[in-house]
């Protein structure tokens, strides 16, 4: 391919247009000749019907797609970095992490947006879908609407719930951290950390970074209005309209640090940014006032806080950001395929905590393993190996805590997610050989 610079933009609206959109349904059952359709339908069809209802709704999960389905549901509330655009305009996005979900993690991924803002209505419909698919992926829902939501589906479906701008981002932040610690040999229970934003990504992250070791008042948190603390003017009306950014103001930043960005980041080990684009947002100086060895993840798209080489000038020993041009890309897609393979081949009933962790450390240990330095501290896209590790970690966990509905041994474990993971590519192999799908001429 030629190195000259694409307008990624024009080249997606092309292409978009051209191909008609980015999947499609297609066969996993065999059809050779008409009479099969009295097996795959009527009359056949009413077999699998009866003994679904006789038997209970968990059956579908044997004789449907549900046990390889997860909806990928949006309002059109914040999509991508462009806002409250509405559900029709955020249909490509859904589109392409149904793709992404399908290529990287074998998972069968229904692009869906609903014309339904109302957060209590939008759970009412997503409850209501919970019979055709086996896990609902949450996405670009405005904040703090969006932690609500999770919170209540969680509680009243029995089939695993996440929303991939909070627990996707904290996911694969915390696991590079955990590897970036290990280079500059400090401790999480140990390190200050300054987390600059508080939408979505941050307020998960700072939850995670509890479950990891993280200290709260080690922390401080910064969003649009300065520094969290328990004095702030507008700490009551946080309470009532956020209540989430509000137990982050309480038990964080117990000096009560006034401020915005640099007072925050003085004398920090970490910043964690998923802010506004930058750059600017981070400035040199305020980095040179972090503590020795620095580490600064700075995941604002498509411009960083701060440019990675501004940072190192500033001393950083270690940069993350969101882009796949400069090492060290804090990249969702490292996260939600292999969590809802895992998930899925056992047929998991909730994602909880535990598992979040396991994804974490398997993403984390597979990069140890095949070598950690400054500008590798997690893997990347096309080293499938991580995702299978990583779906593994889910699906053992979730069998371990007694949340899966199917209980398999290590090895027939193994075996399933990894043909179901390397499938699409094999797959995609055979449709541009037979010319079904045309490569693409940039």
């Amino acid at each position: 391919m030629s190195q000259v610079k694409k307008d990624w933009f024009a080249l997606a609206e092309k292409f978009h247009k051209l191909y008609g959109g980015k999947i499609e349904i297609s066969f996993r059952c065999p059809i050779t000749s008409l009479d099969d359709f009295s097996i795959w339908y009527t009359p056949g069809v009413a077999e699998p019907c009866r003994r679904i209802h006789q038997g209970g709704e968990d059956l579908s999960f044997e004789y449907t797609w549900r046990w390889n389905a997860a909806v990928v549901i949006s309002d059109g509330t914040r999509v991508l970095g462009l806002g409250n655009i509405g559900p029709a305009a955020g249909l490509p996005v859904m589109e392409g992490k149904a793709l992404l979900f399908k290529y990287l993690g074998g998972v069968d991924a229904f692009p869906l947006v609903v014309r339904e803002r109302d957060p209590d209505k939008f759970i009412y419909i997503v409850k209501a879908l919970e019979p055709s698919f086996g896990a609902v992926n949450l996405e670009d829902i405005e904040s703090p609407k969006c932690f609500y939501i999770l919170e209540k589906l969680q509680e009243i479906l029995d089939i695993p719930v996440w929303h991939d701008d909070q627990q996707g981002t904290a996911l694969v932040s915390i696991a590079a951290l955990v590897n970036a610690l290990k280079i500059v040999g400090k401790k999480i229970d140990q390190v200050r950390i300054a987390i600059i934003g508080a939408g979505a990504a941050n307020v998960c992250t700072y939850r995670y970074l509890k479950v990891f070791g993280a200290k709260p008042q080690n922390m401080v948190v910064v969003d649009s209005k300065g520094i969290l603390h328990r004095e702030r003017e507008d700490i009551e009306e946080m309470k009532k309209e956020n209540p989430w950014k509000y137990q982050i103001a309480m038990e964080t930043n117990p000096e009560c640090v006034k401020g915005g960005i640099p007072e925050a980041l003085k004398g920090a080990d970490v910043v964690i940014a998923a802010s506004r684009p930058g750059p600017g947002v981070i400035k040199k100086e305020w980095v040179r006032e972090m503590n020795k060895d620095p580490i600064v993840f700075a995941e604002a798209n498509p411009v960083p806080e701060i440019w990675p080489w501004e940072a190192k000038e500033a001393g950083a020993r270690i940069v993350a950001t969101g882009r796949s041009d400069f090492p060290n890309q804090i990249n969702n897609s490292l996260g939600f395929p292999a969590v809802f393979r895992g998930v899925l081949t056992v047929r998991a009933r909730k994602m909880v905590d535990e598992m979040f962790y396991a994804a974490a450390m398997a993403i984390a240990k597979y990069t140890e393993e095949t070598g950690i330095h400054e500008e590798r501290i997690i893997g990347s896209m096309n080293e499938t190996e991580l995702y299978v590790r990583e779906a593994m970690a889910v699906a053992e966990k979730a069998m371990e805590l007694g949340l899966a509905r199917r209980k398999l041994s290590r090895s027939e474990l193994e075996t399933e997610i990894r043909e179901l993971i390397e499938r699409p590519r094999k797959i995609m192999k055979a449709a541009l050989d037979s010319g079904l799908v045309k490569p693409m001429q940039y």
